[in-house]
């Protein structure tokens, strides 16, 4: 039987545990993530048009020692073999991207059948092995010809994605489950349109708060589209960040937190989840904006209803008021605020590794927005971890983390929080944007020379996880 992010509760454990360690639910979905810039490779084949990440890419200077996705992990030639490695290892749920230059290499007009029969024999390969799949419909890879014509800062590129989401449904509908608009907007507005540190690369607070705007007007009609086509189960995925006052008995750090927050949780999931912007968002982005681009009744479009909030977590955010500091660039109008270095144990990517701060941003979502169903959609970390002379890859660190974040997971389920799933970042070692190749997330350690596959040790401690549905008793700490 496949996996499925289920409609009913997931909070109730049932049955006699597996471990004597904390046990999941019944029907808790175990899976692996992974995004189609960032693996599949064959960027011009089969009819695909370039997206801004092929020309980001490309730009000196932009991603680490000029890496490209041209071949990545060439998942587009090997997804029969990193199917049959997902199912020796028990994953039940798959989270895939399409990539929408593949399917519209402009974006709009002629649809690429070859594109979409790739994910047709993927999407088959899956069900074949008894894994679930689980669809991302942007995972940031914008046909160029959009951003060309203005990408997330104007209103026909929100169209055109809900006209995609309909030619991806009309294939896969009838297989595919579980639908995904947007992966993290946040990166995508923000990263992508106000740091410059992601594609498309360009630097203008107003412009990112237009393509805040425009990626859940994208969303709420493409969820539309979808649910009118009779999808099943509708998800958005986010990164809300647990953001935290150094000093919670101050007021002007408790101030620079809401700000924060504001820009980095409740600017998306208030018109999601509530049917509006916050009042002090919607202040906050008239410093730079007219907000011309906001029309009557947008909101009402971007809250269209939700099955499960996908929820993707790696670190907390711990800041404080400090005048005179600048403005973080993917943070608009924080003037002011001091975002602290990491303390404690860090990952790879020099991030903080706090487990406990996922347990509260859990209970936050669910208390604070009607019980939504949560999915973890991403959760994993970056080391670089590498063969042994015996081919072992050993991994103890990653494996520390992954367990810690799970106990996090479980005390929240335990708490009453509607929580349904995991899902691992990442399947596999891959480009990691900015970073190119210097950075390895994945569970399965990818020779990106010979492109061979070596499931890490982690890979192995997660198999035998969801055999148990449960952890053991005691925390695993690093070795």
């Amino acid at each position: 039987m496949t996996a499925t992010v289920r409609t009913e509760s997931a909070t109730a454990a049932s049955g006699a545990p597996a471990t004597a360690g904390p046990h999941f639910p019944d029907g808790f979905v175990w899976g692996a993530a992974t995004a189609a810039y960032q693996i599949e490779g064959a960027a011009t084949e089969d009819g695909r048009g370039p997206s801004i990440w092929d020309t980001f890419s490309r730009t000196p200077g932009k991603v680490v020692a000029g890496h490209t996705g041209d071949v990545a992990c060439e998942h587009y030639h090997r997804y029969r073999d990193d199917v049959a490695l997902m199912a020796e290892l028990g994953i039940a749920s798959y989270r895939y991207s399409i990539s929408w230059p593949r399917l519209q290499p402009d974006g709009t007009g002629p649809v690429n059948t070859r594109g979409l029969d790739f994910y047709d024999r993927l999407t088959d390969e899956l069900l074949a092995k008894g894994i679930d799949p689980v669809v991302t419909l942007y995972h940031w890879d914008l046909p160029q010809a959009l951003q060309d014509r203005g990408g997330w800062t104007v209103r026909e590129t929100a169209e055109a994605f809900a006209a995609y989401a309909r030619i991806a449904y009309r294939r896969l509908g009838d297989r595919v489950r579980t639908w995904t608009t947007l992966n993290e907007p946040w990166c995508s507005a923000y990263l992508g349109y106000g740091s410059g540190r992601h594609a498309p690369g360009v630097t203008d607070p107003a412009a990112a708060f237009a393509a805040v705007h425009h990626l859940l007007l994208g969303h709420g009609l493409a969820a539309r589209t979808l649910r009118a086509a009779g999808a099943r189960q509708i998800s958005i995925t986010l990164n809300p960040t647990a953001v935290y006052p150094v000093d919670p008995d101050s007021a002007a750090d408790v101030e620079a937190a809401r700000l924060v927050d504001g820009l980095h949780n409740r600017i998306f999931l208030d018109p999601l989840l509530r049917g509006r912007y916050p009042a002090d968002m919607i202040e906050h982005m008239r410093r730079f904006t007219d907000l011309a681009w906001l029309r009557d009744g947008d909101e009402k479009l971007i809250s269209a209803p939700l099955d499960v909030l996908g929820v993707n977590f790696y670190q907390p955010a711990y800041v404080s008021a400090r005048p005179g500091t600048a403005a973080a660039a993917d943070s608009p109008g924080t003037e002011g605020v001091a975002f602290r270095d990491p303390v404690g144990p860090v990952t790879d990517m020099n991030w903080q590794i706090e487990p406990a701060a996922l347990t509260r941003l859990l209970e936050r979502l669910h208390r604070d927005y009607h019980g939504i169903p949560l999915l973890i959609t991403e959760n994993g970390a970056a080391y670089p971890d590498e063969p042994g002379l015996d081919g072992r890859v050993r991994d103890a660190e990653r494996i520390a983390y992954l367990d810690g974040h799970l106990r996090a997971c479980h005390d929240a389920l335990s708490a009453g929080v509607d929580l349904r799933g995991y899902f691992v970042w990442s399947l596999m070692d891959n480009f990691e944007w900015a970073e190119g190749y210097a950075k390895r997330f994945g569970i399965v350690h990818v020779d990106y020379t010979t492109q061979a596959r070596v499931a890490k040790d982690s890979a192995r401690w997660y198999q035998e996880v969801i055999r148990r549905n449960g952890l053991p008793e005691h925390a695993r700490a690093e070795e």
